[in-house]
């Protein structure tokens, strides 16, 4: 999802500023434990906006008393009570998605269109969330006269979400929605670098009637993390953000006895074949490489143009340079961001890799400091090259070249990613052979960014994903409940059998 999320080289101030955040902790703003902060930056322009707390383990005690106090009333309230706040909730993401959506541009950067999307999909996520009376309802069966077997479904109590930069609205409500409506309280600990948005969902969740304590915000880095994956008073946590930390989050929440599903990174394959639709296939690829400036867990990364498709490859590069930074095009979220990718571009390029389109140096008249990459298009990359099997994050696409669907199919098999995988053809039997052997937990035909909408749920594979259930849509109502199954007998006239 994001190449690092855990102590980020941000600069540190000694001081809280004035301006700077607090966490957000039984329904007012609450000063963290702490003296010491980072500078919230503007991407496009490189200046500072915020100030956010490095919040301690304290400030996440302070937290779990907040939603351990609040859950009695709230688990007990009934679930068709409960989703009326997020039916209010829906309503004021829909009065106030424009500002909403300059908050996403102006803390992560993304585009006005992009972010106001971002803001969309939350939508989608809540609505979905206000199905939840009809679709985690229990079951009940008579299995013998007079003997009934029932199951209920009973929140877990206080759960835990950690979120990523590129995806300051959304992520969030992956799991806000869901978790709260099935009766949980719940603890946000968004990233570090887009910790804004996530304040005024807390304000929007209080406008629509939330009880305070039920959802609860803790600001800062690892310490925090690394609390609320060791907290004996926390059932669950869903975490979204590189692999490398996903694995270490993962280990960590589960070593102490928590649900843990964590999100990790990805290496997204798109199998070209000759006879794909030439417009529809350059112009998905390109924005799929590129949209949130690549910076999403879903973004085409690798193609693998399958026999003769140079016709589409140069349709490819017509489309990517029609994507100009600062116009449709938002920054990456750091310096250290843009100097990671063009690294990989300047590597791929002394080991062979031909540059089609490169985005490298690329500014904007009049935010010269942002974090800008351009578009980049690098072909005749070997699958042995690091930028074939790294998550680079940001606007870069590498083509590899096969002979056949099976040495296609053999390379994105080789990658220990599984996020997503598409195919780009007019053959039905084609589509479906990769369909079938893709190891991906999401896949795509025809399609360069194959999310499933709601209520289907969100999750790879492999090294992408790590735990049993998926992040959202159906499956997340298994994470956040736990069943309580009853038997019952009334009747002692009744015939007895061994199931009585």
């Amino acid at each position: 999802m994001a190449p690092e999320v855990l102590a980020p080289k941000r600069t540190v101030t000694k001081t809280v500023a004035a301006a700077c955040l607090q966490n957000y902790i039984g329904g007012k703003e609450v000063k963290a434990r702490t003296t010491q902060s980072l500078s919230v930056t503007d991407p496009s322009t490189g200046q500072e906006i915020a100030t956010v707390p490095l919040s301690r383990a304290e400030d996440v005690d302070d937290a779990v008393r907040s939603a351990k106090a609040a859950f009695h009333k709230w688990s007990a309230t009934p679930i068709k009570e409960r989703v009326q706040v997020f039916f209010r909730y829906k309503m004021l993401l829909e009065q106030h998605r424009q500002e909403l959506a300059l908050l996403v541009n102006q803390e992560n950067g993304k585009v006005m269109n992009e972010a106001v999307a971002e803001v969309e999909k939350a939508i989608e996520v809540t609505e979905f969330a206000c199905s939840m009376p009809q679709l985690s309802s229990g079951e009940i069966l008579e299995v013998s006269k007079g003997v009934e077997c029932r199951i209920d479904r009973h929140p877990l109590g206080v759960v835990a979400s950690i979120t990523p930069f590129n995806f300051p609205n959304m992520v969030p409500n992956w799991t806000i929605p869901n978790a709260l409506v099935l009766g949980n309280t719940l603890i946000l600990k968004p990233s570090e670098q887009v910790p804004i948005s996530s304040m005024r969902i807390a304000g929007l969740l209080k406008e629509a009637g939330l009880p305070d304590g039920v959802f609860n915000v803790v600001h800062g880095a690892q310490e925090v993390v690394e609390a609320l994956c060791d907290h004996s008073g926390i059932e669950a946590l869903t975490f979204v953000g590189s692999t490398r930390i996903a694995k270490i989050v993962y280990t960590r929440a589960t070593a102490h006895l928590k649900r843990a599903v964590c999100l990790g990174g990805a290496k997204n394959h798109l199998i070209v074949l000759p006879d794909a639709h030439e417009e529809m296939a350059a112009s998905n690829i390109a924005a799929s490489m590129s949209g949130c400036a690549g910076q999403r867990c879903m973004a085409a990364s690798a193609m693998v143009a399958v026999g003769p498709v140079d016709h589409i490859i140069d349709r490819l590069c017509q489309e990517a340079k029609k994507i100009v930074p600062g116009k449709n095009l938002g920054p990456v979220i750091s310096l250290q961001a843009k100097e990671r990718i063009e690294r990989y571009i300047a590597e791929a390029e002394r080991e062979g890799a031909k540059i089609l389109v490169d985005g490298r140096g690329a500014t904007v008249q009049g935010k010269e400091g942002g974090y800008w990459v351009g578009p980049t298009v690098i072909d005749f990359v070997r699958p042995d090259m690091k930028i074939a099997q790294e998550e680079v994050f940001g606007p870069v696409l590498v083509i590899m070249r096969a002979k056949t669907v099976d040495e296609a199919l053999k390379i994105e098999n080789s990658n220990p990613y599984g996020n997503a995988a598409s195919v780009f053809t007019q053959s039905g039997a084609a589509a479906r052979y990769v369909m079938e052997r893709a190891s991906a937990g999401m896949i795509g035909i025809n399609i360069g960014v194959p999310v499933p909408r709601e209520p289907f749920s969100f999750g790879g594979w492999n090294e992408s994903k790590f735990g049993a259930c998926d992040i959202t849509g159906k499956s997340s109502i298994e994470f956040f409940t736990k069943l309580k199954k009853t038997t019952t007998k009334w009747n002692p006239e009744s015939k007895a059998n061994w199931m009585s």
